[in-house]
């Protein structure tokens, strides 16, 4: 008997999760299509492309909604078990409030995982086709920056030509081994700037042990200096927030590649963040569950239902702003980054611990 309550507990809690998931998807659908139509709507393109394009992008956006996706499932599973004699049933075959909950919980925090290790992967490519599709039709396409195990480039657009920037790495405000070629609209090279290193910490950039070729009618005059300048559109913070979002980047390419994409160049504050956001889903699925339970198991009668329903989505609006504020004061350098993705996981862990000991005696 016990086998049998188990299966129906799990297949019953998985068909939420997946209806919960499959409207949220529809929900996406719809909405991200309208942005994605705006973006394509004076290009020569196929209705295709936006849709194809929404399809890639919803999936990423389910996981990030995850937590709060189980809080749903959860609350729906449990409002209709409560709401039906099957959780009588359940307790006088001795599955008390805390066995129910721990059996779901761990559901949440398995389905965590294997959507870390299965699907994450899935999504972070799909992104990744996403955004060299869109890109092909962006009308920035002059202005590029890339950050590669050759290092960082730049292309930007200056009076009367376009520049080409390369360095062999950009970390603390400094890149080093800098080259800078300097072009006409007619593709000529103008000058070449070679630098030690240079301070790209503001937009004017400020460059040492520098030396300067000029071509002018095929002549080629060189001058050293110790200090130079050049106005950029780009500084540190703006070429580093180009690559805050690691949404093509998949938890296990940043498992086993962190200490190359540091070599590469990417920001380790913002490694670490991402990396402690993922680790931290499977636990923040089973706090989002026994917070679930916390509100549905609490008490019996069913005519609180709408009063329970109305107390999830205020505690959905609290919890997401509770991790907004958390890491804003991480980005503002209060505390780390990676302490800020914690710190909601486990004051909600502290908070739904004691809950789920007071469900346990109803």
């Amino acid at each position: 008997m016990n086998k049998v309550l188990f299966n129906y507990l799990f297949t019953g809690y998985l068909k939420k999760i997946l209806v919960v998931i499959f409207l949220a998807y529809c929900f996406g659908i719809i909405l991200n299509l309208f942005e994605e139509i705006e973006f394509f709507k004076n290009l020569d393109s196929s209705i295709l492309i936006p849709l194809s394009l929404t399809a890639l992008y919803v999936p990423n956006i389910i996981i990030k909604l995850l937590p709060f996706i189980i809080f749903i499932s959860s609350m729906w599973f449990l409002l209709d078990l409560r709401n039906s004699t099957d959780l009588l049933t359940m307790k006088v075959f001795g599955y008390s409030n805390f066995k129910i909950f721990f059996i779901i919980a761990l559901m949440s925090f398995i389905f965590g995982w294997i959507i870390l290790f299965a699907f994450n992967p899935i999504t972070s490519t799909m992104m990744k086709y996403y955004e060299q599709t869109k890109s092909k039709f962006s009308r920035d396409i002059d202005h590029l920056v890339s950050i590669n195990k050759n290092g960082l480039w730049i292309k930007e657009n200056i009076n009367g030509g376009y520049r080409i920037i390369s360095a062999d790495e950009a970390r603390n405000n400094i890149i080093k081994n800098v080259l800078i070629f300097n072009l006409d609209e007619n593709n000529v090279l103008t000058s070449k700037i070679y630098s030690k290193k240079a301070d790209i910490s503001e937009n004017r950039w400020g460059l040492t042990d520098v030396v300067i070729n000029k071509f002018e009618n095929g002549i080629n005059v060189e001058n050293y200096l110790n200090e130079y300048s050049i106005l950029s559109k780009y500084n540190y913070d703006k070429i580093t927030s180009l690559f805050k979002n690691f949404d093509t980047m998949s938890f296990l390419e940043l498992l086993l590649n962190y200490d190359d994409l540091l070599r590469q160049g990417y920001n380790k504050i913002y490694l670490d963040q991402n990396l402690n956001s993922m680790l931290s889903m499977p636990f923040f699925l089973f706090i989002m569950t026994s917070l679930a339970s916390i509100l549905t198991m609490n008490t019996l009668k069913k005519s609180n239902n709408f009063a329970i329903i109305i107390a999830g989505l205020v505690a959905c609006v609290a919890i997401y702003y509770f991790k907004d504020l958390s890491l804003a004061l991480g980005q503002t350098n209060r505390i780390s980054l990676s302490l800020a993705v914690w710190i909601p996981v486990v004051t909600l862990g502290l908070f739904s611990s004691i809950g789920v000991l007071q469900i346990n005696e109803k």
